[in-house]
C-alpha cells in the first residue's frame, strides 16, 4: 500500500490510500487517512519533504497509521532536508542532518529511501537507510543529449561520486574542478578548471544539489575560458532559489528531477522506484 503524501508526487506504483490533509490556522499539519485497506500490509509514505512543517506532515500520518494498527511502515524522501549541513563549520551551528535523522529514526521505519544524499553522513545516520544512486538520472540525461560527453565534478566533495559514475557509465573522461568559500559569509571565492584545454568538449557537469546556482554559474564561465564546447547542468535536486533565468545564459540544457519540486523551462526527469 502506497500513501503518498504529496498527491503530485507519485514514485511507486501500487494501491494507494485515500486521505484528506490540511492545516490548522496555528500551522500545524493534520491528516485523516481512509480506513478502507488492510493494516496488516506494509505501507509505503512517499513525500517531498522541503520544509520543518512537511516533514511534521510526515510525523502525524505516521502516528495516524500507528493508532490504525498498522505496524510495518517504510519511508521514501528523495530529497533529504538539511543534508548540506553535515558537519559543523563553526561555533553555534547545529548539526542540522542528525537533527532531522534524529527525529525520522523516532518513528522506526522498515526502511528509509533517500535518493542521491548530498554525502555518506545521511545514510550513516538513518536507521534502515536505502540508497539510490543518481545513475539511472545520468543514463536518462546521457541519452537525451546524445553527444559525447565529459563529466565535470564540481568540487573535491562530488569527485568519489563522479568517479564511480563514470566506471558505471563505461570509462566517460571526468575533469575536476574546484572553488573557494568563505565558511563565515557562505560567499565563494573563485574557481579552478583542471584542465589546460577543452576545446570540441561538451560538459556535463554533475552534482546533487543546485540552490541558488552560484557554483554553477560560475564554473561555467571558467569552462568557457578553457573553451568548452557546450555546457550541460544535472541536478538531482533542484531546488533554484534564485530562478532559473541567470543558469540558462549559460548552459545548453538543465536537467533536474521532480525529488524537490518541479521546474518550468528545464528538463525533468520523474523518479520512478
Amino acid at each position: 500500500m502506497i500513501l503518498n503524501l504529496d498527491t503530485n508526487f507519485k514514485p511507486i506504483a501500487g494501491n494507494e490510500i485515500e486521505f484528506e490533509q490540511f492545516t490548522f490556522k496555528g500551522g500545524e499539519p493534520h491528516i485523516k487517512i481512509c480506513p478502507n485497506f488492510n493494516t496488516n500490509e506494509i505501507v509505503t509514505i512517499t513525500h517531498r519533504i522541503n520544509s520543518f512543517n512537511e516533514l511534521g506532515f510526515v510525523c502525524v500520518a505516521v502516528d495516524a497509521l500507528r493508532r490504525m494498527g498498522v505496524e510495518k511502515i517504510n519511508l521514501f524522501i528523495p530529497y533529504f532536508p538539511a543534508a548540506r549541513q553535515d558537519r559543523l563549520m563553526i561555533v553555534g551551528e547545529p548539526l542540522t542532518v542528525k537533527v532531522y535523522a534524529d527525529l525520522i529514526n523516532l518513528m522506526k521505519f522498515q526502511k528509509v529511501t533517500v535518493f542521491d544524499p548530498h554525502s555518506e553522513v545521511t545514510p550513516a545516520l538513518i536507521n534502515n537507510c536505502e540508497v539510490i544512486s543518481n545513475l539511472n538520472f545520468i543514463r536518462e540525461v546521457i541519452a537525451d543529449i546524445h553527444l559525447p560527453l565529459t563529466l565535470i565534478s564540481p568540487d573535491g566533495g562530488a569527485l568519489k561520486k563522479i568517479y564511480k559514475l563514470s566506471e558505471a557509465l563505461g570509462g566517460i573522461d571526468v575533469v575536476e574542478c574546484s572553488k573557494s568559500r568563505d565558511v563565515k559569509t557562505g560567499k565563494l571565492a573563485g574557481f579552478k578548471v583542471y584542465s589546460d584545454d577543452l576545446s570540441h568538449k561538451n560538459c556535463l557537469i554533475v552534482d546533487d544539489i543546485c540552490d541558488g546556482g552560484r557554483t554553477f554559474i560560475g564554473l561555467a564561465k571558467e569552462l568557457k575560458a578553457k573553451n568548452a564546447e557546450n555546457i550541460y547542468l544535472a541536478v538531482s535536486h533542484g531546488i533554484f532559489s534564485y530562478g532559473i533565468e541567470e543558469l540558462r545564459k549559460d548552459f545548453k540544457e538543465i536537467y533536474s528531477t521532480d525529488s524537490f519540486n518541479e521546474v518550468d523551462r528545464i528538463k525533468v526527469v520523474k523518479i520512478k522506484l
